[in-house]
C-alpha cells in the first residue's frame, strides 16, 4: 500500500519535471483553455509511460519547489473530461493528500495515470488543440508528435523505485492517526475505525441536528494508511454510516430562498474493504434539484446580475446587499439548476470579485457552489 504523502515527497526530490511527472500551482477546469492545458499533459504522460504509471501534482510553486497546496477538489467526474476528448484514453485518479504545514482546506491534488498501451490522441477539437493531435512528454514539455511515434519503456523501473520506496509503514499509519485525533481535530469529535484488521479510516466533524435528521458538518475524513482525504467540505453536510466491511458518506447540500433551507441528499460514496487488502469506492448520484418559481427567479436572478455589477464597479454596498452576497453563489446555481443556462458563467466570471470580498465566507461559499455544480455534470464544453 503506497503512502500517497510520501510518494509525492519521493516525486519532487527525484528531480525536475520528467516524462513521468508534471507539477502544477493549480488546475484550472472553469475555462476551455484550461481543460485543454490538463488534457494535453494526461495526453503526454500516457503516451510517454505505456508500461508504468505517470503523475500530475498540483498545488508546487514551479520555480521553488515548494509544496503550497489547493483546495479540496472532487475527482468524481474528472474521468468523463478525459474520456470526451481523448481516444483510448488512460484511467486516471485524483486524490487529495493533507501535509502538516497547510491549513485544514488546503491538500496537495495527486493525479495518477495508469499505463495504457494504445495511443491516446484528441478526437475533437478544444481550444487550440486540433482533432488527431497526439502529445508525447520531450523532457518536462508536452510536445505534439506523429501518431506513429516510437515509444519509450525507459521510466519503468525508475517510477517502481520510487513506488516501492513510498510503502506505507505501522509507523506512518500510527503517526497518522495520532496526529488526526490529537493535533488537527480535537476539538470536532475526532474518531478512527479499523478495517480488515487492515485500513484505517480516521473522521472529524461537529454534531448537529436539522430536524429529525443528524448530520456532520466541518468534516474532514481521511483514509490513513494512504494519507489521502475522502471528503472535505467546510459548509455541506453529511451522514455516516459503518459496518465491519464498508464505511459510506452521503453528502447533502443546503438550498433555500428567504431564508427557506431545505437539505436535499447529493451522493454517496462507499468505501468497500477485502479481506485481500484491496479496497474499491463506488459512488451513486442522489441529487434532484429543487424547483422554484419562475417568476421570483427572474426577480432573484436579476437582483444577484446588479449585485455582481456593483461589485464590479466597486460600489459601495449597503448593508442589506452585503448580507446578500453571501448568499449569491447558491442562489445563482439555483437559477442555473432551474433553467437559466447563463447563471454558472455568471457566477464563474464573479470569481474574482468574490475572492476579494472582506468577509471570507463570501469566498467560502462560492468554491462550495461551485464544487457542487461539478458534480452534478462536468461541463465538457
Amino acid at each position: 500500500m503506497i503512502n500517497k504523502r510520501l510518494l509525492i515527497k519521493n516525486l519532487l526530490a527525484h528531480n525536475d519535471e520528467s516524462s513521468f511527472y508534471d507539477k502544477k500551482r493549480q488546475l484550472n477546469l472553469h475555462t476551455k483553455e484550461g481543460k485543454a492545458k490538463f488534457l494535453k499533459h494526461i495526453c503526454a504522460l500516457s503516451n510517454s509511460n505505456p508500461g508504468n504509471n505517470s503523475y500530475i501534482v498540483v498545488g508546487v510553486e514551479d520555480q521553488e519547489n515548494t509544496i503550497v497546496g489547493d483546495d479540496f477538489f472532487d475527482d468524481s467526474r474528472i474521468q468523463n473530461l478525459v474520456n470526451a476528448f481523448l481516444e483510448n484514453p488512460p484511467r486516471i485518479l485524483y486524490e487529495n493528500v493533507p501535509f502538516p504545514n497547510l491549513p485544514k482546506d488546503r491538500v496537495v491534488g495527486l493525479v495518477t495515470i495508469r499505463p495504457k498501451t494504445k495511443v491516446s490522441r484528441f478526437k475533437k477539437n478544444i481550444y487550440t488543440i486540433p482533432m488527431n493531435s497526439v502529445f508525447m512528454r520531450v523532457g518536462s514539455n508536452s510536445m505534439p508528435v506523429d501518431v506513429d511515434f516510437e515509444k519509450n519503456f525507459q521510466n519503468t523501473q525508475t517510477v517502481i523505485d520510487i513506488e516501492n520506496s513510498s510503502r506505507n509503514s505501522i509507523e506512518y499509519t500510527l503517526d497518522g492517526v495520532i496526529d488526526f485525533m490529537n493535533n488537527r481535530h480535537p476539538d470536532i469529535g475526532p474518531n478512527y475505525k479499523v478495517f480488515k484488521e487492515l485500513f484505517v479510516i480516521c473522521w472529524a466533524g461537529i454534531k448537529r441536528r436539522v430536524r429529525d435528521k443528524s448530520f456532520l458538518s466541518r468534516v474532514d475524513i481521511e483514509l490513513i494508511n494512504e494519507q489521502v482525504k475522502l471528503f472535505y467540505s467546510a459548509l455541506d453536510d453529511v451522514t455516516i454510516e459503518f459496518d465491519d466491511d464498508s464505511f459510506t458518506i452521503t453528502e447533502y447540500v443546503p438550498l433555500g430562498l428567504n431564508d427557506k433551507t431545505s437539505y436535499y441528499p447529493l451522493e454517496t460514496q462507499k468505501i468497500r474493504f477485502y479481506d485481500n487488502g484491496y479496497y474499491k469506492i463506488d459512488r451513486e448520484f442522489l441529487f434532484e434539484p429543487p424547483q422554484f418559481n419562475r417568476k421570483m427567479l427572474h426577480h432573484v436572478y436579476n437582483s444577484n446580475l446588479s449585485l455582481i455589477d456593483k461589485m464590479q464597479k466597486g460600489i459601495e454596498l449597503s448593508p442589506r446587499e452585503k448580507r446578500d452576497i453571501q448568499n449569491l453563489p447558491s442562489t445563482l446555481m439555483i437559477c442555473y439548476l432551474n433553467g437559466f443556462d447563463e447563471a454558472r458563467q455568471k457566477l464563474i466570471d464573479a470569481k474574482s470579485v468574490l475572492k476579494t470580498q472582506p468577509n471570507p465566507s463570501v469566498y467560502l461559499s462560492f468554491k462550495e457552489a461551485m464544487r457542487v455544480l461539478r458534480k452534478m455534470k462536468y461541463d465538457v464544453g
